[in-house]
């Protein structure tokens, strides 16, 4: 099988993450390399750009000296206890760190192909940028600035015949190019989990960002910090998962009969009338991916798979999840029940002909905007036209190959996944 590159994955960034505690590489990049490119958020909304008289929408960036006026007093990184002030001190607790101002993370540095790279394995100066050859990128969120000065933003850095608005980030992402999909993804997760953790977890003491906002620290650990009269902060000392980036794992599974002929779509309780897709569930603490699989279709069916088989994964910004998608095989003989978590409100078996009917349909997916981009295995999937012709509503609707669980269901169509018609797998206790 080659390599599947999803919707909001596939990064086109050199994250450097063993730069980030650098604060002379950060501040240097993020204000004195003049390509560097800024993404924005306000709530969690990205910034996009749009045609006056209309059209898709792209993820917009803009210059540092487009926003400099809204990322608060220099420097932007290794915060000193006043204003103003570099930290004098050095240490872990202050390694690129943000007292004040709003929320900014290093996203990474792209380093287009026929350019000179970054020497990654031989950059022997981590505090200068001078030698990046690539375009450093950064996000901040801006959801603490007055709404008067959100709106000279849009009408001052507005490209000509274009408009900049804060969009829903699910119908506004719909329209990105691939590129500028997976940076949405990384900027959107960071800044999300930045703003929803603003006390520490170990003691209640606001926190502060470190590492150009890639982990998070109690106030309490810093130089000056007064702490006449209570106990140490927990968080000094040891590991501690809630000071580094949150991702929760999903596993999404497209369930396939032994025949290999059908497969098992479910219609959540929340999804309109016709809307069927995989079945998902997030993984529990001390379970496999294997594990989570058999007990997610299970709880939400009263099917018994087996033969678990990893696909491919696809970051998931909502807030930050990876969703990790997997194809198991069943006996479609057994009783499909729906009462024992009352997640859906119906789950079927489906054949080949009916769901590639449904991709053949122009209205198949439940996005009206078609990628043609993404669609491309489309070409593979069987023709398969109901009675009516195509233009016909579908039966049904799927996800679109936007999200991991079209592919699946797109996948098995074009059979490119699967048990290939009765050479059923040998079942076993994986």
């Amino acid at each position: 099988m080659t390599e599947t590159v999803h919707f909001l994955g596939g990064s086109p960034l050199n994250r450097l993450s063993w730069l980030r505690t650098s604060t002379k590489f950060m501040n240097m990049a993020a204000l004195e390399v003049p390509d560097a490119r800024w993404t924005l958020f306000q709530s969690g909304k990205p910034l996009v750009s749009r045609g006056v008289d209309g059209g898709p929408k792209s993820f917009a960036v803009l210059k540092a000296a487009q926003i400099k006026h809204l990322l608060g007093e220099e420097p932007l990184f290794g915060q000193g206890e006043k204003t103003g002030e570099l930290v004098s001190s050095e240490g872990s607790v202050v390694e690129s760190n943000r007292v004040r101002g709003p929320p900014i993370v290093f996203l990474g540095v792209h380093e287009p192909e026929g350019v000179q790279a970054l020497p990654s394995s031989e950059f022997r100066t981590p505090e200068t940028s001078k030698d990046i050859s690539g375009v450093p990128y950064f996000s901040v969120e801006l959801s603490g600035v007055p709404e008067d000065v959100i709106e000279e933003l849009l009408k001052s850095a507005a490209p000509e015949g274009q408009t900049l608005k804060f969009d829903d980030p699910r119908s506004a992402s719909a329209t990105f190019s691939m590129f500028d999909a997976a940076v949405f993804a990384e900027a959107r997760s960071m800044l999300d989990w930045i703003i929803r953790n603003k006390f520490c977890a170990a003691c209640g003491s606001p926190t502060y960002s470190l590492w150009g906002g890639w982990k998070l620290s109690c106030t309490s650990l810093l130089p000056w910090a007064n702490n006449e009269g209570r106990e140490p902060c927990p968080s000094g000392t040891g590991l501690h998962n809630f000071t580094h980036p949150r991702t929760d794992p999903v596993i999404i599974t497209l369930v396939i009969d032994e025949t290999g002929d059908r497969i098992l779509l479910g219609r959540n309780r929340k999804f309109p009338g016709n809307f069927f897709s995989t079945l998902a569930g997030f993984c529990e603490p001390a379970e496999s991916f294997e594990d989570a699989v058999k007990r997610e279709i299970w709880e939400e069916s009263g099917i018994r798979v087996y033969d678990v088989r990893y696909h491919s994964s696809q970051p998931w910004p909502y807030p930050a999840n990876l969703m990790v998608g997997c194809y198991a095989s069943a006996d479609s003989s057994q009783a499909i029940r729906i009462d024992l978590d009352n997640e859906l409100a119906e789950a079927r078996w489906f054949t080949r002909e009916e769901v590639a009917a449904v991709l053949n349909n122009a209205q198949g997916t439940i996005i009206n905007i078609r990628r043609p981009e993404l669609d491309k295995p489309a070409k593979d999937i069987p023709e398969f036209k109901p009675e009516g012709g195509p233009q016909d509503a579908p039966a049904f609707r799927v996800p679109p190959r936007t999200a991991i669980a079209g592919v699946l269901i797109s996948d098995w169509v074009a059979g490119k996944i699967g048990n290939k018609g009765g050479t059923a797998h040998i079942k076993g206790n994986l």
